[in-house]
């Protein structure tokens, strides 16, 4: 049985930072396979995870901050020593230990304050790239919040600069593509959800590669519907909608999500299996959750992964994908996720190359772009399975 990783325990693509990182490639040609091996249930669990390791995967909810891996966080924390956040990779393991969400909030923003110049924005961002693309992750939709940035004396147009500069070498350098959404942090209020949308409709503030406009943080006291004139703003200025909702609060919140933010995918959205209802429509407009198995445990949004929803989801005729979160603050990564997903949904090796299809397809990368990652992933597939 695949069974996920504890909250606590790092995964491989963030070991020792003092290791030589391997150069990042295309999957490999995959490695033919005997009969004995064909299915992902009847043969091992290595095989099962050494197809994960090479498969093509697209991501669309990943926080920038929190993917910094410890090896990104003790550099960081190495640069501003003032900071509570523990330089040692090793004390990060416990530094990265949740006793509920609210603890994981206040660890997250203890990062946020590491990133103080747009220096360390290039960095985070262009390592970030790095760690993806040692997954096979393709294309990232990586969800930024520039408030606490400029809010912390970035000016406003270097940290645009050093995004923009770090998802320019990445793609060179690593083949990772990756795009933005700029999301509001609920906690700070409407003036956050002002100036981010600001900065996500200037024209001569707006990135690139700028394509979604988000709202994170607690949900709890944070009502969605006071942040629909922001909404609609970054909407008319041809932005996506992509709130979180129903991770800590019940489905009225996923519903206002959509009746007031209009969004096009949810974020977590676990709480939704509590309203038929809101799983039918759902399910018939097609909008689809982003799922992140292992941080709903870590945050207690879930209790166990046994209990989580998606199982719910998929039977409803949801559209899910699956997703790491803060991966390395809840000791996961996308790879990890997929293995879970596999246990969670009884998938194999085919089942899995859907639900990375179904991230290609419900993303908001160019038609040609989904075109030519969904062909990789099903390339890659065929020739997994070949006898």
């Amino acid at each position: 049985m695949l069974r996920p990783r504890p909250p606590h325990t790092r995964t491989a693509a963030y070991d020792d930072p003092r290791s030589t990182a391997p150069p990042i490639s295309r999957s490999p040609a995959p490695t033919r396979r005997t009969p004995a091996r064909r299915r992902s249930w009847g043969g091992t669990l290595t095989d099962l995870h050494a197809f994960i390791a090479g498969l093509p995967k697209a991501e669309l909810h990943v926080h920038h901050v929190g993917s910094a891996s410890p090896r990104i966080v003790s550099e960081l924390a190495a640069r501003h020593s003032d900071s509570k956040v523990p330089s040692d990779p090793e004390a990060l393991v416990d530094y990265f230990t949740f006793t509920d969400f609210a603890h994981f909030i206040d660890v997250y923003l203890s990062v946020v304050d590491l990133i103080r110049t747009p220096e360390d924005v290039r960095l985070l961002t262009y390592e970030v790239a790095r760690d993806m693309a040692r997954q096979q992750i393709r294309y990232a939709e990586l969800t930024i919040t520039p408030f606490s940035s400029t809010r912390r004396g970035i000016d406003e147009g270097a940290f645009m600069d050093a995004i923009e500069d770090a998802r320019i070498a990445a793609e060179a350098d690593f083949g990772t593509i990756l795009r933005w959404c700029f999301d509001i942090p609920g906690e700070a209020g409407l003036e956050s959800a002002e100036e981010t949308v600001r900065l996500a409709t200037t024209d001569k503030l707006r990135p690139e590669g700028l394509v979604s406009f988000g709202l994170g943080g607690p949900e709890m006291g944070v009502p969605r519907p006071q942040f629909k004139p922001y909404f609609d703003r970054a909407i008319a200025a041809g932005l996506h909608s992509v709130p979180h909702a129903g991770e800590t609060t019940g489905p009225g919140t996923v519903w206002d999500a959509l009746t007031d933010l209009r969004a096009e995918r949810i974020g977590h959205g676990t709480s939704s299996v509590q309203d038929p209802k809101l799983l039918a429509h759902l399910a018939e407009h097609r909008i689809p959750l982003e799922v992140c198995p292992t941080s709903n445990i870590a945050t207690r949004a879930v209790r166990t992964l046994d209990e989580h929803p998606i199982k719910e989801f998929v039977r409803a005729g949801v559209v899910v994908t699956i997703n790491s979160d803060d991966p390395p603050m809840f000791g996961t990564d996308l790879n990890n996720e997929y293995a879970v997903a596999a246990r969670l949904l009884d998938l194999d090796e085919r089942g899995l190359a859907e639900l990375a299809k179904n991230a290609v397809d419900v993303s908001f990368l160019d038609a040609p772009g989904k075109a030519a990652l969904a062909a990789e992933i099903d390339t890659y597939t065929a020739g997994w399975l070949a006898p």
